[in-house]
């Protein structure tokens, strides 16, 4: 996905949580700009991953140069296919 990258891993455990980790390098930019990618895609995954994260997965979002800006609505929809391609995935 263009504003980030979406890692998944089963944790093989018993437990049905859904764990999540958000990195977004220096590469990106400054403090400010990485601070604010982070905060977009904890609102994100506050608004995703409840209905369409795996459960019992550990969920990682990378951030990207220029994830800042694309429009939120767009990360949103970036995100769904993201987990849908990746439950898919893991299902085989």
């Amino acid at each position: 996905m263009p504003g980030f990258v979406l890692l998944v891993r089963v944790r093989g455990d018993d437990d049905d949580a859904m764990g999540i980790g958000y990195t977004v390098s220096k590469k990106v930019g400054n403090a400010v700009t990485r601070n604010r990618m982070k905060r977009r895609l904890r609102a994100l995954c506050r608004a995703a991953l409840p209905e369409s994260g795996i459960a019992g997965a550990d969920h990682v979002l990378i951030g990207r140069p220029g994830g800042n800006d694309i429009a939120f609505a767009e990360l949103d929809e970036q995100l769904t296919n993201a987990l849908t391609r990746a439950a898919k995935k893991l299902a085989k």
